[in-house]
């Protein structure tokens, strides 16, 4: 069994009222949607984001380089004017697949639900084994009632009625079949994929779903939703220390910052020893090693290279582990140059770099009153701690 799944984002969520459509609002510091992939991503063999490549990309970035097992992040294509046709183009899309690459079943999930349990996601693809499609749902526990023009006319027998969720499940030729014949003959909208199988005979079963797995429609259901994924994030501290001797005929790179200074300091890249220390701190936080294990200095690739580079696939690499930046504190320890008048322009630079807020960000400078090689002039060293909130 081969599985793709359809990560459906081309809704504008009217019904939450928000100018970003719902799906993109953060949720934990991250996109609902990236939440959405990360869930569905240990289950399948490709993952097909169907909506605007703008917000989709963005926001799904660096989702294939999270874990050497993650399944492969497609490109983004566009979607339809419904949701049915949305679903039509991701299927067209994975079918247009060399044979090798083509799914055997399809999961087709809502990118506006975020919380998706695993053994959920596990119970659908089991029961596709011996079923055309299957789908999870939740008992009606509520006692429903028929209106007209604000009036109680009937009240409904909720008796074996269901709440349908996602990801839904299916076989996939007989999905694209199903979609390419509704596709040649419009009629009414349907607002999920197993009324195509039922409307044409083919069954369809139904697993226990979640309560959990909420569909971000409403404000307050991004509230609910803060409070299942809020708690999964924990804090972790990192710590990084460089150093580096003076050098003639060098520009001084510090905090990515060129500092007008009579030498630079000496190393196999710029020498940044600001940034080299953060980027530790960084990958400790992560326990992802040091700098040297990502850019070795034994490689060409990174002579002379600029330091803002490292400090950028630090960040990257927070992001892939679905995590943020608290802060970061980066401490610069010489005698000369002065620091102060060049911290804040430090502190742009590195904040840029990270793509968090200027206040996430310190750079602060103290001397060893002249003792040891710093207060003897001959180099400069620096600390830093990071830290980050993962999952």
């Amino acid at each position: 069994m081969r599985i793709a799944a359809l990560l459906l984002a081309a809704g504008t969520g009217r019904r939450y009222g928000a100018a970003t459509p719902k799906q993109f609002i953060a949720l934990g510091r991250r996109p609902v949607i990236r939440h959405a992939a990360e869930a569905l991503l240990p289950h399948v063999a490709l993952l097909q984001p169907v909506g605007d490549a703008a917000l989709l990309d963005p926001a799904l970035h660096g989702l294939s380089s999270s874990s050497p097992d993650a399944a492969p992040v497609l490109a983004s294509i566009p979607g339809g004017p419904t949701r049915q046709a949305s679903v039509h183009a991701g299927l067209e899309a994975l079918d247009a697949l060399p044979a090798d690459l083509r799914p055997t079943h399809v999961l087709v999930h809502d990118g506006a639900r975020p919380y998706v349990p695993a053994a959920l996601i596990a119970r659908v693809i089991a029961a596709l084994s011996e079923h055309d499609g299957a789908i999870p749902g939740i008992a009606v526990a509520d006692t429903l009632k028929r209106t007209r023009d604000s009036l109680i006319v009937e009240t409904v027998d909720r008796h074996a009625l269901f709440r349908a969720q996602t990801p839904q499940g299916f076989r996939f030729e007989l999905l694209r079949d199903l979609h390419r014949q509704a596709a040649a003959n419009p009629g009414s909208e349907l607002t999920d994929d197993a009324a195509l199988l039922e409307h044409a005979g083919h069954t369809v079963a139904l697993v226990p779903g979640s309560e959990d797995n909420i569909k971000l429609t409403y404000e307050e259901d991004l509230v609910r939703l803060e409070r299942l994924i809020g708690p999964a994030l924990l804090p972790r501290t990192g710590t990084g220390f460089d150093v580096h001797a003076f050098e003639e005929g060098r520009a001084l790179i510090l905090c990515g910052i060129t500092v007008p200074f009579e030498r630079g300091l000496a190393g196999h890249s710029d020498a940044d020893v600001g940034i080299h220390a953060l980027c530790d701190a960084i990958y400790g936080a992560l326990a992802e090693g040091d700098i040297g294990r990502h850019f070795p200095p034994s490689e060409n690739t990174w002579k002379d290279a600029d330091s803002a580079r490292f400090l950028v696939h630090a960040g990257e690499r927070i992001a892939a582990r679905g995590g943020m930046l608290v802060n970061a504190d980066v401490t610069l320890i010489c005698e000369r140059p002065k620091i102060g008048p060049h911290a804040t322009a430090m502190r742009e630079r590195l904040a840029a770099l990270l793509g968090v807020e200027l206040d996430r960000i310190s750079v602060k400078a103290t001397t060893t009153e002249r003792l040891g090689f710093t207060g003897r002039g001959e180099g400069i060293a620096a600390q830093a701690s990071a830290t980050v909130l993962v999952p």
